[in-house]
């Protein structure tokens, strides 16, 4: 990234570049792997100058975390038209792009960045979930959520982010796999909590009335009526006998 050619830059531009440059360093590294020298080199400007935008290494790293949770968080945003599906899975696919881009620096972010339990990345961290968590809401037309509606879309959005983690160790299942198999995630959370409360069925039954049966839920019917053992016939044949015979209670 370096130009070979340096120029004047203003106080701001000069910061964003540092940011940008730092946050393409960590999209191949950690950041507790890349040093200021790295930075500055890649910058074109000098270790001093470095420090003369940024007091420390650990507030470079806070402003170019803060802007990858910005763009992670936009990451959610869809407009909501159309099956819920098929806008989970756009999200998804938005999701996992910035995961694949930004590997290392992903994981810095949602592990607390260079210095794990500061209270500037855990509150980004929080942040980014917290706008994931808004942004589902609105998908589902759900301003106040029950305390059960609640718990569904948290522990999806902390599925999706601990699935990119382990996904980013080596990759072993296909990404359009891990894409449709969240949004599956997602349809089985509500179904069980639907099984317990009617809120949740009355929304769960919102959701699938617009769903098409070749959208991504129809297919996860499909998938799980595949699963279950069909009876056997002697086991009907009792009934079926039992029907035939007249109850002699009657006569």
């Amino acid at each position: 990234m370096t130009t070979g050619v340096r120029r004047r830059m203003g106080v701001e531009e000069r910061k964003q570049q540092l940011i940008g440059v730092a946050l393409e360093l960590f999209s191949h590294r950690s950041p507790d792997e890349v040093s200021i020298d790295e930075i500055a080199a890649a910058a074109g400007i000098s270790r001093p100058l470095v420090y003369h935008y940024f007091p420390g290494k650990q507030s470079l790293y806070e402003a170019a975390l803060r802007r990858a949770a910005d763009e992670l968080a936009a990451r959610f945003v869809e407009p909501p038209q159309g099956p819920l599906g098929a806008r989970l899975m756009r999200v998804m696919g938005r999701f996992f792009d910035f995961v694949d881009d930004h590997g290392p620096g992903f994981a810095a972010l949602m592990r607390g960045g260079p210095a794990v339990g500061s209270s500037t990345t855990n509150a980004m961290i929080d942040e980014v979930r917290h706008a994931a968590y808004v942004q589902i809401l609105a998908h589902l037309g759900v301003e106040k959520p029950s305390a059960r509606l609640e718990l569904v879309v948290r522990s999806w959005v902390s599925l999706a982010e601990s699935t990119a983690l382990i996904w980013l160790d080596g990759r072993r299942v296909p990404r359009a796999e891990l894409e449709l198999q969240l949004v599956h995630d997602f349809a089985a959370l509500a179904a069980v909590s639907a099984a317990y409360d009617p809120e949740m069925a009355e929304i769960l039954v919102g959701i699938l009335a617009d769903e098409p049966a070749d959208g991504p839920f129809g297919d996860l019917v499909a998938r799980l009526v595949v699963l279950v053992p069909a009876a056997p016939p002697e086991a009907a044949a009792p009934d079926a006998a039992a029907a035939s015979v007249p109850d002699q209670r009657l006569r």
